[in-house]
């Protein structure tokens, strides 16, 4: 059974940063196409952040600059740093796991097939 588990949220000051991590549990390899998404009050499950299989990332125009998406595939792990933040970053942040190496469809949350149950991160002004 796969599983994928964030933490690392809280609550934060504007323009101070979080790490979140999310582990990866039952996948038999773990260069999948990952990527970071966060579902805002009122607004749709949008994509930040994600990383194919060799590594190369790509991010959300809203957080280029701001937030580095990593994995570790020795540790089953995978990150997201956030520097900068301010109050349009709360929300629910959530890790998402293809079963492609490459991120052929971007953001499309549809062809992610395994998700986290998300992690909360407020920031304040």
């Amino acid at each position: 059974e796969v599983q994928l588990v964030e933490s690392g949220g809280g609550s934060v000051q504007a323009g101070g940063s979080l790490r979140l991590s999310c582990v990866v549990s039952g996948f038999t390899d773990s260069d999948f196409c990952m990527g970071w998404f966060r579902q805002a009050p009122g607004k749709e499950r949008e994509g930040l952040a994600l990383v194919d299989g060799y590594g190369g990332a790509g991010y959300a125009g809203s957080v280029k600059g701001r937030f580095t998406i990593s994995r570790d595939n020795a540790k089953n792990t995978l990150y997201l740093e956030m520097n900068s933040l301010n109050p349009e970053d709360t929300g629910t942040y959530y890790c998402a796991a293809t079963l492609s190496r490459f991120c052929t469809d971007g953001f499309q949350y549809t062809v992610y097939r395994y998700w986290g149950q998300g992690t909360q991160v407020t920031v304040s002004s």
